[in-house]
């Protein structure tokens, strides 16, 4: 009966979305003589009402210890070698160091500082004051990228593979970026806990620190060296009828790139049918983009799938520039409406050059 209340309770408390499906979540199993907040936190498949956290997986995954809950911090931040399960894709990772942004949320109340004007033909313009928001550079356990793949792109970092050749791209498969409230902290006795190349090059195990992972000098030797292009500073979120979309941009030297997902806050399935884009430069030319899909995929959001994650870069004719538009969904019933994508600006920074700390395969994105 206790061991029922806890995990009651539990995904009660991380819960944020209403579900009514299989799938695969946290099974809490109270250890004997253990208080209630510390709970032992396992992978499985079983059905539970109205309640979702994470992706499904394949019938038959036989029950996997992950490690002990920890309450999730309402003030202040993670640190280096923190443990996480993702509250909206469910795989396992680790934090390797904060990023601290400024969050332009277009659904709360205007206010008096805002970012600069919207260039000419933006969508509903209005101020949207910024606020300072925790995100956080993390590793992917491999293990869990294949149960993501299709609701996540794992290969959210990409890097310019030479300055002088603009269309060649570099990933790293399993590195994201979270944002503080996707956090679901735990721990665990295991010394490699998380499966990606990149872990014991960054980090290692010391039991007298808390978390038990420390980094290590080549940690903070590839944050300095490719800080430019790491570096999240500003992110931008807007809803439309219960779609939310939050997009994060980045400057790459001679292009950017910028990260977007889109996650169903309501109860009705819909599905991503067509992109439309408008690209400001400063030259002064305002090019149109429209497509199927995006990333060759047209995602449904439902109950149990309700979030999409994706990359993708764009250049421009000048050193700045700004990007809006919109994505075109359908609902069960054929109709279709509109969802727009906040603004955002595309701003350079001097002194940026690649650099040659590439890891992982090359990857071209278009």
């Amino acid at each position: 009966m206790a061991a029922c209340v806890i995990r009651r309770t539990l995904l009660s408390t991380v819960n944020k979305y209403n579900r009514k499906h299989a799938v695969r979540v946290l099974n809490v199993e109270l250890n004997s003589g253990q208080t209630p907040n510390m709970t032992r936190l396992s992978c499985s498949l079983f059905n539970v009402q109205h309640k979702r956290l994470m992706s499904s997986r394949p019938e038959g995954k036989v029950l996997e210890t992950v490690g002990v809950f920890e309450a999730p911090k309402q003030q202040g931040k993670y640190e280096t070698g923190q443990l996480f399960l993702h509250s909206v894709f469910g795989y396992r990772g680790i934090v390797l160091f904060p990023w601290h942004a400024r969050l332009y949320d277009r659904d709360v109340t205007p206010a008096t500082e805002s970012k600069p004007t919207e260039p000419p033909g933006a969508h509903r313009s209005k101020e949207v004051k910024g606020k300072t928001h925790t995100y956080y550079q993390v590793l992917i356990d491999t293990r869990d990228c294949p149960h993501i793949s299709q609701r996540s792109q794992t290969e959210a970092v990409t890097f310019l593979a030479n300055h002088d050749d603009s269309r060649a791209l570099y990933a790293i498969p399993g590195l994201d970026y979270v944002s503080h409230e996707d956090i679901l902290p735990y721990n665990s006795t295991d010394q490699v806990p998380i499966q990606h190349e990149l872990f014991e090059r960054f980090l290692q195990f010391n039991a007298s620190k808390v978390p038990p992972f420390t980094p290590r000098d080549t940690l903070q030797a590839w944050q300095e060296k490719n800080h430019p292009w790491l570096e999240l500073s500003d992110v931008h979120r807007e809803t439309t009828e219960n779609i939310r979309v939050t997009v994060i941009p980045f400057y790459m030297g001679v292009r950017w790139r910028y990260c977007i997902r889109l996650e169903n806050m309501g109860e009705e399935v819909v599905q991503l049918r067509e992109r439309h884009w408008r690209i400001f430069s400063l030259s002064g030319t305002l090019e149109t983009v429209r497509g199927r899909g995006v990333v060759g995929r047209e995602p449904v959001l439902s109950e149990e799938q309700p979030a999409f994650q994706y990359s993708s870069h764009v250049s421009l004719q000048a050193p700045s520039g700004h990007m809006w538009g919109s994505y075109r969904l359908e609902r069960p019933n054929g109709t279709f409406f509109d969802v727009r994508i906040p603004p955002f600006s595309l701003e350079s920074k001097k002194d940026d050059t690649p650099n040659g700390f590439l890891p992982g395969p090359f990857t071209s994105l278009a």
